[in-house]
């Protein structure tokens, strides 16, 4: 099992068979949220991935690869709801 140490490109960790937590499920949840968020969490620890795996979600130049890249996660399974 490869970890992505230092990785912060979603598609890169997801396409190169890394090790990725999935916080697909929190994407709902950012919606939600206030206009402005504010991510306090030590280095490290994942900010810049979340926020690769953001841009990869909403750019609409990457919907051919939508599937490919989020189809084993959790948001596939929030969408049909």
């Amino acid at each position: 099992m490869k970890f992505p140490y230092g990785l912060a490109d979603f598609a890169a960790v997801i396409s190169e068979g890394y090790y990725y937590a999935d916080r697909t499920q929190y994407i709902h949840e950012f919606e939600q949220a206030s206009k402005y968020l504010l991510f306090l969490r030590p280095r490290r620890f994942g900010k810049s991935l979340i926020l690769s795996m953001l841009e990869n979600y909403y750019d609409v130049r990457k919907k051919d690869q939508f599937e490919a890249l989020f189809g084993h996660l959790h948001i596939p399974k929030l969408c049909e709801i």
